[in-house]
């Protein structure tokens, strides 16, 4: 029997989990995915910190500590989380180590109400990066056009970023561009930059919900045609957008004084079509160099019938972009899909971490009885 993750594993892409709660860190739930399913990072964000804290009760004698120190909610939801990512960085320490600091990753990100301040992001990140205090831990910074500057100004601080909720080629090479600067600012401030990592988490199933919504109402047959079409293209394009930009003179400086590349992380890979391949996100985007954060279904369907035919990205990018153009020709106006994906993706967030803020404040009044 083939082991297909282990075949991604070797095609060069870093197998990532799109969850983390205390149930999977006390079970040994996590630790069996890193030994059995060769996951090697961990990525969180507020809606999986709710849904963590919403079941069971592994979370009830800490709040119950918490709560006769009368620490207040955003105090409780701080320690909580930071726990979690703490003990995860643990348990992925040796691979960090293994990896030379590549991989061992455990993300966690800023309060999403501050994705459009950049001072107070890059403030919360500082904080973040003190509050765990382990080496192989991303701050997770939204790619908002607010958050750019936080992203380089962190970076400029000697802290690894997780660059997230990115949809177009465009916000992307602005993403590069902050990450170059904040190096070129974090090596001006006398810090190594062999230890800053960074990843700039790439969003691809979102773009197929969206714009196959609106080419489902233009009706068409040219516009059915294109199903399916978006996201993977996108993708596509970004990569080609890295390669470009990773071979540039100002990337030969940096990378000679020992930068490392920010790796380009596929980030919601779980399909949400049940037409589409339910590994899709990951079989066709298979390139070396890369992250693909997976939930544990996605996980579970690679390791059963994904078709891991190797690089299925390099050198895709004209193919790519005469979809975006096909997509232009029946009337998709692909700038409009991405703002609305950018701000309902920070929306949704906000959303998860007032439900999370909610969630722990009645078990604050539980616990006070």
């Amino acid at each position: 029997m083939s082991d297909n993750l282990a075949q991604l594993s070797q095609a060069g892409v870093s197998i990532w989990l799109d969850d983390l709660s205390r149930e999977r860190l006390n079970s040994g739930n996590l630790a069996g995915l890193i030994r059995d399913r060769h996951v090697v990072g961990v990525t969180t964000n507020p809606t999986i910190f709710a849904n963590a804290l919403s079941q069971g009760e592994s979370y009830d004698e800490q709040v119950r500590e918490l709560a006769a120190r009368g620490a207040d909610v955003h105090a409780v939801v701080r320690e909580l989380t930071t726990t979690d990512v703490r003990n995860a960085a643990d348990l992925f320490r040796d691979i960090y180590t293994r990896t030379n600091g590549v991989d061992g990753r455990v993300s966690i990100e800023v309060d999403p109400r501050l994705a459009r301040d950049a001072d107070k992001t890059a403030a919360e990140a500082q904080d973040l990066w003190k509050t765990v205090d382990r080496p192989n831990i991303f701050v997770k910074i939204p790619a908002t056009e607010e958050g750019l500057p936080a992203i380089t100004k962190t970076l400029a601080e000697g802290i690894s970023v997780n660059v997230t909720l990115i949809f177009s080629v465009e916000r992307y090479r602005k993403v590069i561009e902050a990450f170059f600067a904040g190096l070129e600012q974090a090596k001006a401030n006398g810090h190594d930059l062999a230890t800053i990592e960074s990843v700039a988490s790439f969003f691809v199933s979102r773009v197929d919900t969206e714009v196959d919504k609106r080419l489902d109402a233009i009706g068409t047959d040219e516009a059915k045609a294109l199903r399916g079409e978006a996201a993977i293209a996108n993708a596509r394009l970004a990569f080609a957008a890295y390669e470009e930009l990773f071979a540039t003179d100002r990337w030969q400086a940096l990378a000679a004084a020992g930068a490392r590349p920010q790796r380009p992380l596929w980030a919601s890979t779980g399909v949400k079509d049940p037409s589409y391949s339910d590994t899709r996100y990951v079989d066709q985007l298979v390139v070396a160099g890369t992250v693909n954060t997976m939930p544990e279904k996605t996980l579970d369907a690679v390791a059963d019938h994904a078709r891991i035919e190797g690089d299925k990205v390099t050198g895709t990018g004209a193919q790519a972009q005469e979809v975006f153009d096909q997509l232009a020709a029946v009337g998709i106006d692909i700038t409009d899909v991405f703002l609305t994906l950018e701000n309902e993706g920070v929306d949704k967030f906000d959303k998860s971490w007032a439900e999370l803020l909610e969630t722990v404040t009645g078990q604050l009044e539980k616990a006070k009885g």
